[in-house]
């Protein structure tokens, strides 16, 4: 009988953000988001936890090689997100408000697509010790 195992990889990043809705009012921003609001921006110590879930292969040994898990969420999160300010540096959030529900999404799809089809993706993002979402759910 075969059983599915999980893999986790934690990373963590810094970046600024600024959680704005461009469609609201300036006083509506700021009942909705606070001091999240900043117009100068705030920052998190982002901690994240990247889970691959699949069948051990039986000539590795492995469900994915962490070397090539970590070299892409290096590729594809880390070098992308890391000490940058989310909203003017990071090209998905051009458009989308960076909230830790929305990094998280954006971060699945950009790692999702170099995991195979046979492999489930789960990611866990912790935007303070006490706040974390998960995607998908």
């Amino acid at each position: 009988m075969k059983f599915k195992t999980a893999v986790v990889r934690k990373e963590h990043f810094n970046s600024a953000h600024r959680l704005h809705n461009v469609n609201w009012s300036d006083k509506k921003n700021i009942e909705i988001f606070g001091k999240c609001n900043n117009p100068n921006f705030h920052g998190h110590n982002y901690e994240l936890e990247v889970k691959v879930i699949g069948f051990v292969n039986s000539e590795t040994g492995y469900v994915i090689d962490t070397k090539i898990l970590s070299d892409i969420i290096k590729t594809e999160v880390l070098d992308k997100f890391d000490h940058k300010n989310l909203n003017l540096d990071v090209e998905e959030f051009k458009e989308l408000n960076p909230t830790a529900e929305n990094i998280a999404m954006v971060i699945y799809f950009l790692l999702k697509k170099h995991i195979g089809n046979d492999l489930e993706l789960k990611i866990k993002l912790y935007e303070t010790p006490r706040n974390f979402v998960e995607f998908p759910f």
